[in-house]
């Protein structure tokens, strides 16, 4: 079975990129018939946010991504918090250490920052003069038992031979030793693994079969490959994704923008809309998946690279394309992700928001659920208004139609439909400024005596020739008619057609706007 895993560190509220690649291991696991576990990697205490874990759950439970196995859940794969697996990572240490691919390291800070300028000055790419990898057995011995404190490295003069990489987005990988920092370590000093031996230990344990996470982590792949070789274990299949950019190309961080889920969940956008938004993000054409490695007679040197891969391709979908969370899974293929990073336009969200907005209310129990959602946002912000009803609100969201591109933008658009619009104010006393009073008022007098002959349900009537025979019976403009009725009926110079918004607001309420403007005149 396909299993997966997203594994965030509890170090703050889940980022944009976080949610991302929490949606494609769900639709990599769904899209194959698998699961996806939710593991925390919490081993680095410094950097802990108390609170973090719920609100990375919260945020997962508003976008509609279940996890099967994590926490709060049961499963074979517990524990999911890497600070209770630490006896494991202990004992694959041991492992590492027994066999020779690791060794202990007493070196003080001090002593490591000395060695790190010293080779600098030199010009070697080299971050450690592996002096502990020297001490005898017996030293090692007799400098742990006298209770010095050291970290456990892993042996890079004895790496295991084992097949090139292969990721399934950026395809055959070349050594890229030369990069990481020398003979890494696994196990600090305070017993917590790093990174590279908690993924490795946890992937294995887990049965993890595919390991999706961000291409910040591909430099570390041969590392990761070299841990898998030295354990003798059978590695997962990996795929980096690239990182997401703001519309602008600059990097998305915590202090440039929105990248918090949360900034998101409060100003109301929809989830699957920022799914849909975040899994067209760097959705390229399809292409043939990569061949696996083969073993290889020595180990190359050369520097980091990937190798071109001439494929059949289809094309990419359209990035504003409309896609429901079953859609997503159905289309969704790795090897339609591009090399390149990508960006993450706001007009973008917007759009597609609309869109999934106009499919929500395209059937009555949709058009119900989005009235419910707002119902307390309507009332808080019209406290005195009788017109806050379920049957109100969805009125008001139709007669929206595709312009309403956030649901917490309702009150904003339609605000006359819950109270009485302020007809002193700047943008009212605008709209009829260059009016002459008399046509204003002869528009207003004929129109109530013409609606007020309409029969009732106002629903089931041709509004629209109303409006367009009384025009026609006294000659007024177009733009002295439309002007004057938004005006006595909205006080806001854009919005729905007028006979739509008469409808809505019915006999009653319509009649009294046009007496009470037409008094006032």
């Amino acid at each position: 079975m396909v299993l997966l895993r997203f594994a965030p560190s509890p170090t703050g509220p889940l980022h944009l990129g976080g949610l991302r690649m929490a949606l494609y291991n769900h639709l990599y696991a769904k899209k194959h018939g698998g699961r996806w576990i939710l593991r925390i990697e919490d081993t680095d205490a410094t950097r802990y946010v108390p609170g973090s874990v719920d609100g990375i759950r919260r945020a997962l439970d508003w976008a509609g991504l279940e996890y099967d196995f994590g926490p709060g859940k049961k499963g074979p794969h517990a524990p999911y918090f890497q600070s209770e697996r630490l006896d494991l990572y202990k004992g694959y240490a041991k492992k590492l250490l027994e066999t020779g691919h690791a060794y202990r390291c007493f070196c003080s800070m001090d002593r490591l920052s000395e060695v790190r300028e010293k080779l600098a000055r030199t010009g070697s790419n080299a971050t450690y003069d592996r002096q502990c990898l020297h001490l005898t057995e017996e030293e090692v011995a007799r400098r742990v038992k006298a209770g010095e404190k050291s970290v456990v490295r892993l042996n890079g003069t004895r790496l295991p031979t084992r097949p090139s990489g292969v990721d399934l987005i950026f395809g055959h990988l070349k050594d890229a030793h030369a990069s990481l920092a020398t003979d890494p370590i696994l196990l600090k000093s305070d017993l917590f693994p790093t990174y590279h031996l908690a993924s490795v230990v946890d992937d294995h344990e887990m049965g993890i079969t595919h390991v999706l996470r961000g291409e910040e982590w591909l430099p570390s792949l041969p590392l990761h490959l070299d841990l898998y070789a030295a354990l003798k274990l059978q590695p997962p299949q990996f795929a980096h994704l690239p990182i997401l950019l703001n519309a602008d190309g600059s990097k998305m961080s915590k202090r440039n923008g929105d990248v918090q889920v949360d900034d998101y969940i409060k100003r109301g956008w929809e989830p699957i809309s920022v799914l849909n938004w975040l899994a067209l993000a760097g959705w390229g054409a399809r292409h043939d998946p990569f061949p696996e490695p083969t073993e290889p007679k020595s180990r190359p040197a050369s520097p980091s690279s990937t190798h071109s891969h001439q494929s059949g391709t289809t094309d990419a979908p359209d990035s504003t394309a409309v896609y429901t969370l079953p859609e997503l899974v159905n289309e969704f293929d790795l090897t339609s992700i591009t090399h390149r990073n990508s960006t993450l336009d706001p007009m973008k969200l917007e759009y597609l928001n609309k869109q999934h907005l106009l499919q929500h209310r395209s059937t009555p129990e949709g058009l119900t659920a989005m009235a419910e959602r707002v119902h307390d946002l309507i009332k808080d912000a019209f406290p005195e208004s009788p017109h806050t009803s379920i049957e109100m609100i969805k009125k008001a969201i139709v007669l929206l139609e595709g312009r309403l591109t956030n649901l917490k933008e309702l009150p904003l658009h339609v605000f006359y439909l819950f109270e009485e619009p302020d007809l002193q104010s700047e943008e009212a006393l605008g709209m009829v400024k260059a009016l002459d009073p008399q046509d204003r008022e002869l528009v207003l007098s004929s129109v109530r005596k013409a609606l007020s002959e309409v029969p009732e349900p106002w629903e089931d009537q041709d509004i629209l020739k109303v409006l367009h025979d009384t025009r026609k019976e006294i000659k007024a403009s177009t733009k002295v008619f439309m002007k004057t009725l938004r005006h006595a009926l909205t006080g806001f110079k854009d919005g729905p057609a007028i006979h739509d918004i008469i409808k809505v607001l019915g006999p009653i309420r319509t009649l009294d706007r046009l007496k009470s403007v037409s008094s006032s005149n």
